[in-house]
């Protein structure tokens, strides 16, 4: 997210980071990241030195001598399907040393699933070995279980257990499912404060969380972690600087997913994720980045932020990246109560209009040409749409939907960085819901770091327009550090956006009941972020009925 006011560096050519070997391959890369077939066989060493399915690729380390806890990044689970669900781990007994303190060695993981806490009904188990390649990290796409059911999980290496997680399978595609919570949150910058609010989530009672992106940021985090204030500790000073390697992403990962109350939440519920900006870099378009670097230089460091981003969630293989490209759009399905249409607007999008800046709507932000999916992604989002049988259409993606003017007058700016800046983008895809007979859209959104409630209106700037979906953007979960109830431009987006229906700057996260007859929203929030243990609150809840969009206070 760039601040309003704030432009693009200037130009400047800074030596590049990466290794010789892949700064020699980046030639080879199209504008949209894809390898020509003389560079296949010899470039991007992270795209080709993984161990094939089976192979043995480094010595193994007898996991008897491991003398410190391996599981230090907790478990997380994701993309929950009726039969199977993704778990997810990292063996790290020095997480903040590359490599973790394993030797460049790989390790035989043991990993179980079963019925209760306690482990005394086992259903599925097996062994997977976890390769330096891949960071140690394991994912285990478990099958052969039953749909809408909670399950628990657990791995074992040597005389070492990880912590139980929880999860669940989603129900079958056409079970008349008659309730589903979830939570979306996003931006949980480390250096900004406490992950207070994945802590009370994770003692929600909530099916699944989406998260819309910005799960780390690529600044720097001085030994103190910034805003935390850390007096007990001092973070390795290799954090202290921005990332733009694939070790350095990695350690990052290590740093986020060390923190206790991530570590809860992700051992709690099953996550579906998708990244924004920060995960690579602030406000990127494509292969676009905002330092000026050519497209070359900046998608060997989008290759790696891709591959590290992999490593460490809980995605399935389908989502392995090849190079700088990661398909990570995808849909999933709760019975047909609802259907989940997870976009990636950060990929594909054109550049931003206008050098980023705040503008009114013009020719140049106006260009039909332009799009914030990319044509395939948005062929697949309509397309689905036109095939679904399900009653609440949900889209979780990063940035906000909806209309948000900064002030009032017909030269009114907006951001070029949402889909205010991509308006062609928006209609399209309003247009294919309306063809399609979408009744009941959901829209979620991150990046804002404030929470909003808007009723999508067909035409936004005409206020007798009709209404066709609602958008709930989620606060940050640390991003911009405490906030306040009521920003300074409070009064000045209410008037501006009359479709604005609730407006927050405190830091927390929004929880969703879906039932057949309405839906539920509450925007949780907690007071601080810069000190630890803040209690959470309900800043407000809304309804909308099925099949009559639009919001009402409940």
């Amino acid at each position: 997210m760039t601040p309003p006011g704030r432009h693009r560096p200037p130009l400047r050519y800074a030596s590049s980071r990466h290794d010789p070997q892949l700064r020699s391959a980046a030639r080879h890369f199209g504008r949209r990241g894809l390898l020509n077939l003389t560079a296949a066989a010899a470039v991007l060493a992270f795209a080709t030195h993984l161990p094939a399915p089976g192979a043995a690729s480094a010595a193994e380390l007898d996991a008897a001598r491991i003398s410190e806890d391996p599981f230090t990044l907790g478990v997380a689970s994701g993309d929950p399907l009726p039969d199977s669900v993704l778990l997810w781990t990292r063996l790290a007994p020095a997480p903040y040393e590359p490599g973790g303190g394993l030797a460049g060695r790989r390790v035989k993981v043991q990993w179980e699933v079963a019925t209760d806490e306690f482990f005394r009904l086992t259903v599925r188990r097996g062994t997977v070995w976890t390769h330096p390649e891949y960071n140690h990290t394991v994912h285990v796409e478990v099958g052969g279980l039953l749909p809408g059911r909670e399950y628990y999980y657990r791995f074992r290496t040597g005389s070492w257990i990880s912590e139980a997680g929880r999860t669940r399978t989603a129900p079958a595609t056409t079970a008349a499912v008659s309730a589903l919570t979830f939570a979306a949150v996003s931006c949980q910058a480390y250096h900004h404060g406490y992950f207070t609010a994945h802590r009370h989530l994770a003692e929600d009672d909530v099916d699944v969380v989406f998260h819309l992106g910005d799960y780390l940021y690529e600044y720097a985090v001085n030994s103190a972690g910034g805003h935390r204030r850390y007096t007990d500790r001092r973070l390795p000073e290799l954090f202290n600087r921005e990332a733009r390697t694939l070790e350095e992403y990695r350690l990052r990962y290590a740093l986020y997913k060390s923190d206790p109350d991530l570590r809860a939440v992700h051992g709690a519920h099953p996550f579906v994720v998708t990244w924004d900006d920060h995960e690579t870099e602030n406000n990127h378009a494509d292969a676009v980045d905002e330092e000026d670097n050519s497209p070359e230089e900046f998608l060997l460091r989008r290759a790696a932020a891709y591959r590290a981003y992999w490593e460490n969630q809980p995605l399935r293989g389908a989502q392995v990246p090849q190079g700088p490209d990661l398909r990570l759009f995808r849909r999933l399905q709760w019975g047909t109560l609802a259907q989940f249409d997870v976009l990636d607007t950060r990929q594909y999008r054109s550049d931003q209009a206008y050098g980023d800046m705040p503008h009114a709507p013009g020719p140049e932000s106006d260009d039909p040409a332009r799009t914030i999916t990319g044509a395939a992604q948005e062929r697949w989002l309509l397309g689905g749409w036109r095939a679904s049988n399900a009653l609440w259409n949900v889209l979780p993606q990063q940035v906000r939907f909806s209309q948000r003017k900064l002030g009032t007058g017909p030269q009114a700016t907006v951001s070029m960085d949402t889909w205010d800046g991509y308006r062609a983008s928006r209609e399209r895809v309003l247009a294919g819901a309306r063809s399609a007979g979408i009744q009941n859209l959901m829209v979620l959104a991150g990046d804002a770091h404030v929470g909003y409630a808007f009723d999508i209106k067909e035409v936004f700037d005409d206020p007798a327009s009709r209404i066709v979906g609602t958008e709930f953007v989620t606060t940050s979960v640390s991003s911009g550090r405490d906030g306040v109830q009521r920003p300074a431009d409070w009064d000045a987006y209410l008037t501006a956006n009359p479709h604005l229906r609730f407006y927050d700057g405190r830091r927390g996260y929004v929880r969703v009941e879906l039932g057949r007859a309405a839906a539920r929203a509450d925007f949780r929030t907690v007071s601080a972020v810069t000190t630890p243990g803040a209690p959470i609150t309900t800043a407000a809840s809304f309804v909308t009925e099925a099949g009559r969009p639009g919001l009402e206070p409940a």
